[in-house]
């Protein structure tokens, strides 16, 4: 077993921690403030490949893999949850582009994507449905050339700069129920943005409703083949969605530990840095010690994703695991913090209220153990 990154990725690791550094952490403070994403910072990651991680070089994108996309996505959420969360959800889209799209929809849409032109939204979630896909009403009639496509999508992560959309939609009830997906873009009347959520974290990353009035879309927008479309919207969900999550998770456990590590031994008291605490540097303990578990099931997962394995299972331990190991170490890391733990001048809350959010996305981590336990029981071996 190798635990070591490749020459190349250590590259992309460090690159990416100085582009974190430099470009974006300045911009965090408006971002909570404002609670929009600047666009010239999308454009700016969209300019150094974050958007192709995974795309092949066909199509402009680098093809370092999952491995790689879930680095780049630590070093950003090390300073910015919501703009790693962005970022995770703009890869979501171009990803399912890559494995289902036909080479015609490829060479339409990826390019200008990988360049920023387009953003991608994956447009799955909605009020009735929730964790649920199958339970999807938003619905596509089909016509001589094109789907007339009516529904509300919602919690949709970058509804508010989305170009383009990936779409879960019903095509049939009966004789049974049937849905497939669609790729869905702003030149299409009847595609329009909703309201955009006021979360209490990701500060920055618009999250809110998508909405097809009457959208005509033509039939060779139909992404993969009709009736394909919950297992298109599946597979998004688990090796981007739920890899994007986990992520996020690593960073903001990285920027925890960071801030408590330093507030413990600059706090003084009865003349000592609180590190020499047992109280405070067990806490700093159990939350390195939850980082380095979490890395291991993440790295471990992706890398299965990488030698072309199928990894639902250990994607969906380490989304339960790491999200909620992530709440863990923010709140430990605001204890250490004391009474300026509930200070916005620190960030640990901000890491706190970010960790939160983690636990219902891509699927609340209740149908994460759905998967895993379901999983394990039903197997043989």
């Amino acid at each position: 077993m190798n635990f070591q990154f490749t020459a190349e990725q250590e590259l992309l690791r460090k690159s990416m921690r100085e582009f974190a550094e430099t470009q974006i952490a300045p911009l965090v403070e408006e971002m909570e403030r404002t609670d929009k994403m600047p666009l010239d910072l999308v454009k700016k990651m969209a300019n150094q490949g974050y958007y192709g991680v995974t795309i092949p070089q066909a199509y402009g994108g680098s093809n370092l893999g999952h491995v790689a996309r879930l680095i780049t996505l630590e070093e950003v959420g090390r300073i910015s949850a919501a703009v790693s969360m962005s970022l995770q959800c703009l890869q979501f889209g171009g990803g399912c582009l890559n494995n289902s799209g036909n080479e015609a929809q490829k060479q339409k849409y990826i390019p200008d994507f990988i360049r920023g032109k387009n953003n991608a939204a994956a447009a799955i979630t909605e009020a009735t449905g929730g964790s649920d896909p199958s339970a999807t009403a938003t619905e596509a009639i089909e016509h001589d050339d094109y789907y007339l496509l009516n529904g509300r999508k919602v919690f949709i992560t970058n509804s508010d700069i989305a170009d383009m959309a990936i779409v879960l939609a019903k095509t049939k009830d009966e004789p049974k129920k049937e849905f497939s997906t669609f790729i869905v873009d702003k030149s299409m009347a009847g595609f329009r943005a909703g309201r955009v959520e006021n979360k209490i974290g990701f500060k920055g990353c618009g999250t809110g409703e998508l909405i097809f009035d009457n959208c005509k879309v033509p039939k060779e927008n139909l992404l993969g083949k009709p009736g394909q479309g919950l297992a298109i919207a599946l597979k998004g969900i688990s090796e981007y969605g739920r890899v994007g999550i986990i992520g996020v998770a690593l960073g903001i456990m990285q920027a925890s530990y960071e801030a408590a590590l330093k507030f413990s031994r600059e706090r003084v008291i009865y003349g000592k840095p609180i590190s020499n605490l047992p109280a405070v540097y067990y806490r700093i303990a159990e939350i390195y010690a939850d980082i380095e578990a979490s890395r291991l099931l993440a790295y471990r997962a992706v890398w299965l994703l990488d030698q072309g394995k199928n990894a639902d299972v250990e994607i969906a331990a380490a989304k339960f695991f790491v999200t909620e190991a992530a709440l863990r170490c923010t709140r430990k890391a605001m204890d250490i913090h004391g009474g300026y733990g509930c200070v916005k001048e620190y960030a640990v809350e901000r890491y706190c209220r970010d960790a939160q959010l983690l636990i219902p996305a891509d699927g609340t981590n209740d149908i994460q153990r759905t998967v895993v336990g379901r999983t394990l029981t039903a197997s043989k071996k």
